[in-house]
């Protein structure tokens, strides 16, 4: 059964990287107006455009707002000048994924914390998985972001519809090694709640002894 979770867990952590979908080179040749504006960082257009009344959050093809393609394109300036001008920081894209996750994702912690900063809620449920930002920097061994993301506030114990939790993805979905670790540690020191099993009734404890993981087990013992 174990075998079982685990293989699907990984066709499922590449299902949860690869939903997040970052405007194509095609998309961002065609946009205009805001979109435009976020995507080259163009802050006097942002504003000039945000005065003149241009919808703060018009929607591409896929749903993507211009915090959105700015959260994609790494622009800071962009989305701070969006935010100011009355854009919606939580506002979730076609994949139901927020400025938030989308940096969480790409491991940029400071325009993560910056999106905190402007007022997207670091506790929103995203995702096609129903999860969190937390949970998407767990299993992807992200430090930083997870750490901040703790700072935060974000939930510690959400569980999504895989029935499983940040804490339980660093194991699952994680290789073992020093990142997944610190992320582990991180969670634990926070008080992640190390009982909530999946939905076999298999815990994160049991899991990281089945894969070999033995400092993560010995993390997870710890205070027992």
């Amino acid at each position: 059964m174990l075998r079982v979770i685990f293989v699907c867990g990984l066709l499922a952590t590449t299902s949860i990287v690869h939903a997040q979908t970052a405007p194509s080179p095609a998309e961002i040749a065609a946009y205009d107006g805001l979109h435009r504006a976020a995507q080259n960082g163009n802050v006097d257009d942002i504003d000039r455009l945000a005065r003149a009344g241009a919808p703060l959050d018009g929607r591409d093809r896929n749903g993507r707002t211009p915090a959105h393609v700015a959260a994609f394109a790494a622009q800071a300036g962009a989305l701070r000048a969006l935010a100011k001008a009355g854009a919606d920081m939580n506002a979730l894209d076609a994949q139901a994924y927020d400025v938030v996750t989308i940096t969480a994702v790409a491991d940029n912690p400071e325009l993560m914390s910056l999106a905190i900063e402007l007022g997207n809620d670091p506790g929103l449920t995203t995702s096609p998985y129903r999860g969190t930002a937390l949970i998407a920097a767990a299993h992807l061994g992200h430090v930083e972001v997870v750490r901040r993301l703790i700072a935060a506030g974000a939930p510690l114990d959400h569980v999504n519809n895989l029935g499983w939790t940040a804490l339980m993805e660093a194991v699952v979905l994680g290789d073992g090694g020093p990142n997944h670790r610190q992320v582990v540690r991180l969670l634990v020191e926070a008080g992640a709640d190390r009982s909530i099993a999946d939905r076999d009734g298999v815990t994160p404890l049991a899991h990281a002894r089945a894969r070999g993981y033995t400092e993560i087990a010995s993390l997870l013992e710890k205070g027992r």
